[in-house]
Order: structure tokens, then C-alpha cells, then sequence
């Protein structure tokens, strides 16, 4: 089943999703994982520490100890500094791990144990000091035998070593956790890196499947492609073939329309004749005849007669003028289009001075917004869209205002635009397609024309490779959007002169 677009990328959408969710699993991992090592190592710095101050304690008194027995054998103050500066360093230290076991109950009594142990031993030695120093020193001697201070440094070592104990527990917890942690680490990089690489394979696989059907689609494209343009030469072919069969009958029917109606028109005129000859007669005899058959005579002659011979004089001439512009549309579909450089400025300032006379009369104006740009493109086709548009424009200006017609021009991209603006009596919203529509004409008839000027605008300017809209509102003018190419191409170029 081959890969289509919507599904190429939904692949591609739910691969870049699944690789940035397990990024962001490393990446949380990874955070988490650094926050707790760091927590651990925090720990075992501390645990470090208390270990190494409740060794120090041990020291301190055994320095305060070895201090006051050189006291006691020499009565020498000398030896009594090792046991004043083992004192300050003790009330500092016992100071310090109060504060670090204030959080945990457990290690604060074994802690105040301590504490106590320390104090007894502190005061016996301070005992045989003070004995010594009032010159009792056999009595020191004997208190030293007594085996007190003994027994109170081994409970002080038991009591340490237990703590010791407790810490080094601690530090094989945060060293087991730290491992713990670096290991989860490890394994997570590692599924990560997995299943990024396994999405990296699926999307290497995805693309070379999608790339593979694309190739395969573009040759299916380009042979459809070989085919269509046979297919759409053979039809333009046949449609041309069409479009001439349809302008030579129109062109036929028009001129066969023609023969019955110069016929029609010969014999009206004759009737004409005819009626001049009658209405005479009936002068003349109108006086030999009856008040009644004179007056039936009269009217036939000077009523009758007449109005219908100006139904049909007026019918034909519709009709002749309909033939007219059937040819012409007929004439204009077979004329070859050649194209050659048109100077704008030049063809639209002839336009606005062909009917300069026109709006003088009336107080009206019109004005070419300069510049405009130029066009290589049929003339005679160009003259005609933009002289029956300024035409329209001069012949449906309002007359309770004065007239004002401008035409401008500007390029978009390779087309130019031009615009025909007026201030006339504009064009209904209902209507503005159907202006384009042959014979079709909107609002008041109180104007010559048949309805063929803005249809021939149009397929003027369709068979330029353009088109023309409209914008209009009632009351307040038309504009005209003429859109042609600047450079047209379809049609033969016109040799130079």
C-alpha cells in the first residue's frame, strides 16, 4: 500500500512526538537523577564530617587525660596545657554535633550519652588536679587507682564506636544510593538512546517508502501528463474546428437573414410610396365622397397606414442593426490577433480626446492618470475594449451632476491593470454579470445601443489572455477592471513595418 502525503505526515508528526517525549524522559531523568545524587553526596559530606568529629572527641579526651597525669606525677603546670587546650577544643566539637543531631532524636540521645560520659570524665580529672595543686597528690594517685576514669573512657570508646557504627551505616547508604542512582542513569541513557534510535530507523524508513512512492507517482504523473496533452491538442483541435463551424454559420444565418430583410425594407419603402400615392387620392376625392367613408378613408390613409409602417420600418432597422452585430462579432472571431508593442499613454489620450467634445458639451472632463504601462498585444483589440469602455462611461453619465471619467494603469506581477472609473448612474448588483451577456443591457433604455459593446469587451480581452470585471453601485459610478498580460502570448507577432 503505497504512502500518501496525509499519512507521510502523520508518520513523520508521531515519530518527532515519540523522540521528544523520550528526550524529555532523558532529560527528566537526567534532572532527577543529578538532584538525588546531589542530595546523596550532600549527605555523605556531612556523614563524613560527624565521623570525623566524633573520632576527634575520642582524641580530645585522651589529650586532656595524658595532660593531667603529667600534672599528677610532676606537679608541673606545663602538662596541664595539653588538658586546658583539649577542653576548648571538646566544648567546641560537643558544640557542633548538638547542632547536627538537633533534627534526629536518636543520634541526640546517644549523643547527651556521650556528652555525660565526657562531663565524668572532665570532672575526675579535674579532681586529681585540684587535689594536686593543694599538695594532696597521694590522694590523686589513689583516685587515679581507683580504676573510675577506666571504666568511664571505656564506656566513653563504646559509646563513640557505636556512633561510629551509625555512621558509617549512613555513608554505605549514601554511597549504595549514589551508585543506585548513577546506575538508573545509565539504563535510562541507554533506553533512551534505544528508542531514539529506533525512531530515527522508522523515520529513515518512512521517508525512503514515501520518497520511493513519490517517484513512482511522478512517473505515473508525467505519463498521464504525455497522455493529457494529446489528449487536451486533440480536443483544442476539435473546439477550434468547433468555434470556426459556429462562426461561418453565424456568419452564414446572419447574411441569409439579411436577403429577407433588405426584401422587407425595399417593399416598406414602396409602401411608403404606395401610401403617398393613396393619402393624394384620398384628398382629392375625400370631397365627392360620403362624410362617413371620407372620415374611414382619412384614417386608414393618415393613421393607419403610417403607424404601421413605422412598426415595421422600426422592427427591420432593430433587426438590421442585431445582423450588423452579429457579423461584426462573426469578423472579429476569425480576424488574427498580432501582436506588437502598444504605447498606452498614447492610445489612451487618442480614447479621452475622441470624446473630450462630447463631455465639454455637458461640463464633464476626463483625465489619463500618467504613468500607465505599456503592452505588447493586438492594438485593434486594445482600441476597441478601451473605446467602448470610455464610450459606456460618456454614455450613461448622470445628468444632474457634472461628468468625470478617469482611466489609470498599474502592473501586478506580469498583468497589467487598468481601471476606467466614472461618476455616471452606476450599475445594479444584479446586473454586473449580466452586462457581459449578448443583447443584455441594464437599467432605463433611454439610450441607443443593442447590448453588444461590454460582450465584445469581454471575449476582446479573454482572447488577449485577460479579462474584465466590474464594480459598481447605484448613484455613485462604475469602474471597469481591464486585466491584460504584458507580454501576450498565443498569437502571431506582428511583423515591423
Amino acid at each position: 500500500m503505497p504512502i500518501t502525503s496525509a499519512v507521510y505526515a502523520r508518520a513523520t508528526v508521531a515519530i518527532l512526538v515519540a523522540g521528544a517525549l523520550a528526550l524529555l524522559a532523558i532529560v527528566g531523568a537526567s534532572v532527577w537523577l543529578v538532584e538525588q545524587t546531589s542530595d546523596h553526596a550532600e549527605d555523605l559530606i556531612a556523614a563524613q564530617q560527624l565521623r570525623a568529629r566524633t573520632s576527634a572527641l575520642l582524641g580530645s579526651v585522651q589529650d586532656a587525660e595524658t595532660g593531667q597525669r603529667g600534672f599528677v606525677i610532676t606537679a608541673d603546670e606545663r602538662y596541664l596545657l595539653p588538658y586546658e587546650d583539649a577542653r576548648a577544643r571538646l566544648a567546641d566539637q560537643l558544640a557542633w554535633l548538638h547542632e547536627q543531631t538537633r533534627s534526629r532524636p536518636a543520634k541526640r540521645l546517644l549523643l547527651e550519652r556521650i556528652r555525660a560520659l565526657i562531663d565524668r570524665k572532665l570532672a575526675e580529672l579535674e579532681a586529681t588536679i585540684t587535689l594536686v595543686r593543694a599538695g594532696r597528690s597521694d590522694e590523686a594517685v589513689a583516685l587515679v587507682r581507683t580504676d573510675q576514669g577506666r571504666e568511664t573512657m571505656d564506656g566513653l570508646r563504646r559509646a563513640l564506636q557505636e556512633q561510629l557504627r551509625a555512621i558509617d551505616e549512613r555513608i554505605a547508604g549514601d554511597i549504595a544510593a549514589t551508585r543506585a542512582s548513577a546506575d538508573f542513569l545509565n539504563w535510562t541513557v541507554l533506553a533512551g538512546a534505544l528508542a531514539i534510535a529506533l525512531l530515527a530507523l522508522g523515520s529513515v524508513w518512512v521517508s525512503a517508502r514515501y520518497a520511493r512512492d513519490l517517484v513512482r507517482a511522478r512517473q505515473e504523473v508525467l505519463e498521464l501528463n504525455f497522455s493529457l496533452e494529446e489528449r487536451v491538442a486533440e480536443r483544442t483541435s476539435e473546439l477550434a474546428r468547433a468555434n470556426d463551424e459556429i462562426q461561418r454559420f453565424a456568419y452564414i444565418v446572419s447574411h441569409d437573414l439579411r436577403a429577407p430583410l433588405v426584401n422587407v425594407m425595399g417593399f416598406t419603402s414602396e409602401l411608403e410610396v404606395c401610401l403617398a400615392t393613396l393619402q393624394r387620392h384620398v384628398e382629392a376625392t375625400e370631397a365627392a365622397a360620403g362624410p362617413e367613408l371620407a372620415a374611414e378613408a382619412r384614417q386608414a390613409a393618415f393613421e393607419d397606414l403610417p403607424e404601421a409602417l413605422r412598426f415595421i420600418r422600426s422592427s427591420t432597422t432593430r433587426m438590421d442593426r442585431l445582423i450588423n452585430a452579429i457579423l461584426k462579432l462573426s469578423r472579429e472571431g476569425r480576424r488574427t490577433l498580432a501582436a506588437e508593442r502598444v504605447d498606452m499613454t498614447a492610445l489612451l489620450d487618442a480614447v479621452a480626446a475622441g470624446v473630450q467634445h462630447q463631455l465639454q458639451a455637458g461640463d464633464g472632463a476626463i483625465a489619463v492618470e500618467k504613468p500607465v504601462p505599456d503592452l505588447v498585444s493586438d492594438r485593434l483589440a486594445v482600441e476597441q475594449i478601451f473605446g467602448n469602455l470610455v464610450d459606456n462611461a460618456v454614455k450613461y453619465l448622470d445628468p444632474a451632476r457634472p461628468g468625470r471619467i478617469v482611466v489609470r494603469g498599474r502592473m501586478e506581477g506580469a498583468r497589467a491593470v487598468y481601471e476606467v472609473e466614472d461618476n455616471g448612474r452606476g450599475i445594479a448588483p444584479q446586473d454586473h454579470e449580466r452586462i457581459f451577456e449578448l443583447f443584455r443591457r441594464s437599467g432605463t433604455q433611454d439610450r441607443p445601443g443593442e447590448g453588444i459593446g461590454l460582450a465584445h469587451v469581454r471575449t476582446l480581452a479573454r482572447r488577449l489572455g485577460g479579462d474584465v470585471t466590474v464594480a459598481s453601485a447605484l448613484g455613485r459610478g462604475t469602474t471597469f477592471r481591464v486585466i491584460l498580460p504584458r507580454k501576450a502570448a498565443g498569437f502571431a507577432a506582428k511583423p515591423p513595418a
